[in-house]
């Protein structure tokens, strides 16, 4: 029987998006930068209207300030020198921010796609790995949604988030430092609508992220049933069954639109509410900051990078607040790819599992037991034993469990109890590919890939001879067809060999 520790199948470390990034370290670091330059951009583009309205217009006395003793150093007394230096100022924060926003677009875009790449090969790779088991229990539309739309919302994310989060992030820091320095009282007045505005969208992410992962499913849903009927209309024409497969699939775009619908109330509720608190802001600012402004305790020019920092202060929380969305999708995918990841493969190599000898053919079942589920048993304490050279038949009903044996044997399941051998080794104990590389099938089903014929023959050889795949076509009597085809050996055979008679 099975041990506790074998029964229970090991959990795969999740999915980690720093593991992800790791190898664009150097990029991201690039990034970074080109993030700290477009921040600074942000920060500066008032500085020259308030240099301006305070030195030039009013007439304004420096104080010892940073920025004023480095007008002071560069123009000096002279109105019209301080105004060039300001407008020289407009010119360069521009040129500043134009080439960070370049850089950290270009960057980023690059990282997306690199990740992405990396991301679907590994999702793809393991998938293939995992045992047969899973795939009779996922649908195919299912896992393509994960590899193709899953993956396409993490790499948006961090094509158009990551880095927008932490320039919007170092904004909103920046920004805060500066109005403090400037008149603390009045910030905390400016900053008085921030904690109700986090709460709104911390509660309204939650909500998106789950009407985001039912949409996703539905999604999957649709892509399943397109797969099914696509894969199998010569069926669904043969039985004229188009209208019933119209009602099926329109049943599922419906229930997908109205999860969709959901979603979108959900985002279009958010947006607006984010307005109606950003203008309490701003009538908050405007109020007290004018009357301040009128009093003579805060000059013109602080008034205006007030007013202009706190529209920039809100976008960013604004933009923070939209990125629910992408954020939610990129964390629905990344869910949904880290469940897949976790998944184990019921059947695999044992440590220190040895490659299989050459087989001589010689197959003993031992005291097998087998489920696939807890339900019901397919084979109860089945033994037999066939020689090499031997023919055998299995007959019986449809569920007798011909099949089950058959998928035994190459170990595309592993029984629940008892020993399966090939020449007196217990398969659990040889590397499963070196096992299936001395196996030859004949499936049930005709599957052929969209390829040639040559590579379809050589699909289980790829290091086949050409001498090999001819005489492999004369054994099957396919040589003499294949021969008159157009292009012979080369021909294509279209999706699932379609365009070959099925004899």
């Amino acid at each position: 029987m099975t041990s506790e520790s074998e029964s229970k199948p090991r959990r795969r470390k999740r999915l980690n998006i720093v593991d992800l990034l790791r190898p664009h370290t150097k990029a991201l670091a690039l990034g970074f930068l080109a993030v700290v330059g477009e921040g600074a951009a942000n920060l500066l583009e008032p500085v020259p209207i308030k240099i301006v309205l305070d030195n030039v217009i009013q007439s304004k006395p420096l104080n010892s300030g940073f920025l004023n003793q480095l007008v002071l150093t560069t123009a000096g007394d002279d109105k019209l020198a301080t105004l060039k230096f300001a407008a020289f100022l407009v010119l360069a924060i521009a040129a500043l921010g134009a080439i960070s926003s370049y850089a950290q677009s270009l960057i980023t875009t690059n990282v997306g796609q690199w990740v992405m790449h990396d991301l679907r090969q590994t999702v793809y790779s393991h998938i293939q790995k995992l045992s047969l088991s899973f795939h009779d229990q996922t649908k195919i539309g299912d896992l393509i949604t994960r590899v193709t739309s899953d993956i396409d919302a993490i790499q948006s994310f961090i094509t158009s988030g990551l880095l927008d989060v932490l320039i919007n992030s170092l904004t909103l820091v920046g920004m805060v430092g500066v109005m403090f320095y400037l008149n603390w009282r009045f910030t905390l007045i400016a900053l008085s609508v921030a904690p109700v505005l986090f709460v709104v969208v911390y509660q309204f992410r939650r909500r998106i992220k789950k009407a985001s992962k039912k949409m996703r499913e539905k999604d999957s849903e649709i892509v399943s049933v397109i797969e099914e009927v696509f894969s199998s209309i010569r069926v669904v024409k043969a039985f004229s069954q188009e209208r019933y497969e119209q009602r099926r699939f329109e049943e599922q775009s419906l229930e997908s639109v109205e999860a969709a619908l959901s979603a979108r109330k959900l985002k279009a509720t958010l947006a607006p509410l984010v307005e109606v608190i950003v203008a309490i802001g701003t009538c908050l600012v405007l109020w007290f900051g004018a009357r301040m402004a009128l009093n003579g305790t805060l000059s013109a020019g602080s008034l205006i990078v007030f007013i202009m920092y706190l529209g920039k202060m809100y976008k960013p929380m604004q933009a923070l607040s939209k990125m629910t969305d992408a954020y939610s999708k990129a964390s629905v995918g990344y869910d949904r790819i880290s469940e897949i990841l976790e998944t184990e493969r019921d059947v695999k190599n044992m440590p220190g599992a040895q490659t299989a000898p050459d087989f001589k053919g010689k197959i003993e079942f031992e005291h097998v037991n087998f489920s696939y589920n807890e339900e019901s048993q397919v084979l109860k304490d089945l033994s037999f034993q066939i020689e090499p050279g031997q023919t055998a038949a299995l007959v019986g009903p449809t569920g007798s469990g011909k099949s089950t044996i058959i998928s035994l044997i190459p170990r595309f399941y592993d029984p629940s109890s008892g020993v399966v051998k090939i020449d007196g080794h217990d398969l659990k104990t040889l590397k499963q590919k070196s096992v299936r590389k001395q196996i030859s099938f004949v499936l049930q089903d005709t599957v052929l890939f969209n390829a040639t014929i040559w590579h379809n023959i050589a699909y289980g050889k790829p290091d086949a001879t050409r001498d090999e795949i001819l005489k492999a076509a004369e054994l099957a009597n396919a040589h003499e067809f294949i021969e008159k085809m157009p292009q012979g050996y080369d021909t294509m055979v279209g999706e699932r060999g379609l365009t070959l008679s099925g004899g």
